[in-house]
């Protein structure tokens, strides 16, 4: 480079930006900011290619699928929120997830305690509300107590109402249903609607949301996002003893986890063949 190149180059960078100051620096609020960089929060909304375990055909199956590492992670939160009531409610039964392939709508059901349906004297909100509408907000902020529950920093299942185009809250807890809708990102909600439960309704939390696919470079939930979520959903009945797992209409018994690794092995044979079983 000779020394005119240079100093033309050096004089092209120094030149003052000629947009105005405030579109050069500029302040955006929270929810702006984890819409305008997900991957801080959820990581990537670009599809990725990878050979992973699947659920399909009632088998475990090992092979390459294309999945947003986003939107499989928003789906956790919610999955992840519903097993960690089992630690708060020890007589929690089952857990319900459900895809609406036609509405890209995703529900996760589970019935161990309810949410309190009762006014934050401090925030002013219903704590249902509170939870999974208001940024930074947990009940994991005691670094005093053992860590037993995903969560800690107050975002979780938060992302997944920024990230849907619609997020239902429903529960019951102390004879009081609650329920909620959220809308576009969470920038818009309903007010709640507060009813007695039925007598014979019991506690439960309902979680319904419809993805934004839009931001995840989607049109519709594939199959190999459904297969990934149901080895996902899968997963729960390996880990949370004592639950019933549902995922559309098949059970998934709760069993110990030595078992839940033997139904990976049992299938390594037809899925990548690294073993020859019954060889001489």
């Amino acid at each position: 480079m000779s020394f005119e190149e240079y100093e033309e180059r050096s004089v092209q960078s120094s030149r003052v930006d000629d947009r105005p100051i405030e579109e050069v620096y500029q302040k955006k609020t929270q929810l702006e900011h984890i819409l305008l960089r997900p991957d801080t929060y959820i990581g990537s909304v670009e599809a990725t290619s990878q050979s992973l375990w699947v659920f399909e055909n009632n088998q475990m199956v090992y092979r390459s699928i294309s999945f947003v590492p986003g939107l499989y992670k928003i789906f956790d939160e919610i999955l992840v929120n519903a097993a960690d009531n089992k630690v708060r409610d020890p007589k929690m039964k089952f857990i319900k997830v459900t895809i609406d392939k036609e509405k890209n709508e995703i529900s996760v059901f589970n019935d161990g305690r309810g949410i309190p349906v009762e006014v934050h004297k401090e925030e002013g909100v219903y704590v249902p509300e509170l939870i999974f509408g208001h940024l930074l907000t947990s009940s994991n902020y005691n670094d005093n107590e053992k860590k037993v529950t995903g969560g800690r920093n107050g975002y979780g299942a938060k992302l997944c109402n920024i990230f849907s185009t619609q997020f239902t809250v429903e529960t019951c807890a102390s004879g009081k249903k609650f329920k909620q809708v959220f809308s576009n990102n969470m920038s818009n909600k309903t007010e709640p609607v507060i009813k007695d439960c039925g007598k014979q309704e019991s506690d439960f939390t309902k979680i319904t949301f419809i993805p934004d696919l839009e931001k995840f470079g989607m049109e519709t939930i594939d199959d190999d996002f459904i297969a990934l979520i149901q080895k996902r959903v899968y997963d729960m009945a390996g880990c949370v003893h004592g639950v019933k797992v549902f995922f559309q209409f098949l059970f998934f018994f709760s069993f110990h986890f030595i078992s839940f690794h033997f139904f990976f092995l049992n299938n390594i044979k037809t899925s990548i063949g690294l073993f020859k079983w019954g060889r001489d």
